[in-house]
């Protein structure tokens, strides 16, 4: 597509108007960088689903992507975001982009360095929030989650396998919302049995 919009004028227009009607873009298995990327979701108008994980070719999309890719018209319309896996983010850049995405429902930010302060953005950000996955987050705590499930009332399947928190803020966590589903090491099912909730699919 690059290469397209580099033939001639109408060529790079069309290019634009075939970006622009695009709802999902995916640079899983690209080696994407911030300025790349920042530039396509610009274009991309009317997408809903962002899909940025990182793999094994190394997507290197950082903070300061995310913050470029937050100021595009779309991010507030998107539904459904990815950053599984992306270790170069922080939640400097996380905290932007969530923070402009109030129609978000399903949220991956698995294999990532986030901490509470992402859950905390998440939670004042996101009210349609459906599940989350939060795979070997290992710096966020109960308190992130307490939040998280206390303010995203819509919330129905949290991904928590691999993180340090106790059983015990799982089951509170079940207190305070009965029908969400948590996949987690260690949590019992009602029958008594070792096992993990159901996970509901999550971009």
């Amino acid at each position: 597509m690059c290469r397209a919009s580099g033939v001639c004028r109408k060529w790079k227009e069309g290019v634009k108007q075939s970006v622009g009607r695009r709802r999902c873009l995916s640079f899983a298995g690209w080696k994407m960088d911030d300025d790349s990327t920042a530039r396509l979701v610009h274009l991309a108008f009317s997408l809903k689903e962002l899909d940025i994980s990182r793999s094994r070719w190394g997507c290197q999309v950082t903070d300061e992507g995310l913050c470029r890719i937050s100021a595009a018209n779309c991010v507030p319309n998107l539904t459904s975001i990815s950053l599984w896996g992306m270790t170069g983010i922080t939640d400097h850049g996380v905290v932007h982009l969530i923070s402009k995405a109030s129609s978000l429902q399903h949220l991956n930010i698995g294999g990532t360095f986030v901490t509470d302060d992402s859950l905390f953005a998440i939670a004042e950000s996101c009210p349609h929030l459906k599940s989350i996955v939060l795979w070997s987050c290992r710096h966020v705590t109960e308190v992130g989650l307490v939040s998280l499930v206390n303010k995203c009332r819509k919330l129905e399947a949290m991904d928590v396998w691999g993180t340090r928190v106790p059983v015990d803020c799982f089951i509170a966590l079940l207190a305070m919302s009965p029908a969400l589903h948590i996949k987690a090491a260690g949590l019992l099912s009602n029958n008594g049995g070792a096992t993990s909730a159901s996970m509901l699919p999550v971009a």
